[in-house]
């Protein structure tokens, strides 16, 4: 367990650094170099870094003077494509609860029981979060800068500990690609950013300049609800992880792992968002039913979901309010 505390100390400069972007503002260049030291720190502290491919391609291990670089981009890259997906409620908090469980799956097969804790351990956590964030009004919780780059420090180094880690995966042994493996669980934040950052360079714009072209700004201008965006982005990022499993059942050779994941994902997550930006500007069927679909999404005026919003809310309230709110509410649906 002590060699997670350089993990834990990264953590807290994160959620630092986090903070004062939230408050003040940090300038990019400012955020990367703090990125760039802090996994830097974490990979000399620990000893731990991409190194090698595990015979993809017939790669084995890597010098330092390449290993540490190609870390420190990885883990760069990781933690702002984490940053990057927030931009609804529940998305990038729900994403990294099931990335984190699924790291935590593979960790407990590779026989590393420390990560294997902090992976559930951040799970878990974050589900108080989340049903706050979807249902919460005025109990909503909002992660913010601090809390994206925590979470995809965390993310960062489960990938770089993976990657590290030569035990191969069980039951599967040496006929599974964890670089492919690693891909699929992130593979919605990591395949949009590339998206993005992609689009911007072609249209003449710096890669990290803001706009609105991610999936789940697709998503929002079509009119679906927050809760249902997320939901669908997590889903396909189970998909891509479910179509490098049976890869790995069906006894596909490590490379061919890797492409169906990359191939895969770049269909449901570019190919989602291109099919909702063409929908969305065209007058076709497919167009109109999406159109009269999409406030079928928002559950806000639902019983349920006010009932679910009421129980996080009323602690907030005094005795005499959560009353008054109680009544209401019951008037309310009972007149339908």
């Amino acid at each position: 367990m002590a060699r997670l505390l350089p993990i834990v100390l990264a953590m807290s400069i994160m959620l630092y650094a986090g903070a004062i972007d939230d408050i003040l503002g940090l300038p990019p260049m400012a955020r990367f170099i703090i990125e760039i030291l802090v996994v830097l720190g974490v990979v000399f502290s620990t000893g731990t870094c991409v190194d090698s491919l595990h015979g993809l391609w017939g790669m084995s291990a890597f010098p330092w003077w390449f290993a540490v670089p190609l870390t420190v981009f990885a883990g760069v890259g990781i933690i702002n494509s984490v940053n990057m997906v927030d931009g609804v409620n529940g998305l990038s908090s729900g994403l990294c609860a099931v990335c984190s469980f699924l790291f935590g799956a593979v960790f407990v097969s590779v026989g590393d029981y420390a990560n294997a804790l902090l992976a559930f351990v951040m799970s878990a956590a974050l589900l108080p979060f989340l049903v706050h964030n979807v249902f919460g009004n005025t109990s909503r919780m909002f992660i913010g800068d601090a809390g994206t780059m925590v979470m995809g420090m965390l993310m960062a180094w489960f990938v770089i500990s993976a990657l590290h880690n030569a035990t191969p995966l069980l039951p599967y042994a040496d006929g599974c690609c964890i670089v492919a493996l690693v891909l699929a669980v992130l593979a919605v934040p990591v395949s949009d950013t590339l998206r993005v950052m992609t689009m911007r360079i072609l249209r003449g714009r710096s890669p990290f300049s803001p706009d609105r072209t991610h999936l789940h700004h697709a998503f929002v201008a079509i009119g679906v609800s927050h809760s249902i965006t997320a939901l669908s982005e997590i889903c396909i990022n189970l998909l891509v992880v479910l179509a490098w499993y049976l890869s790995v059942v069906l006894g596909a050779p490590k490379q061919c792992q890797l492409y169906v994941v990359v191939l895969v994902a770049a269909f449901l997550v570019w190919g989602t968002y291109f099919f909702l930006e063409h929908e969305r500007s065209s007058n076709s069927r497919k167009a109109r039913w999406l159109r009269n679909f999409s406030p079928k999404t928002h559950f806000g005026s639902r019983e349920w979901w006010q009932r679910i919003s009421f129980f996080l809310d009323s602690p907030e309230y005094s005795e005499h309010e959560r009353k008054n709110l109680r009544e209401r509410l019951e008037r309310k649906f009972m007149n339908r």
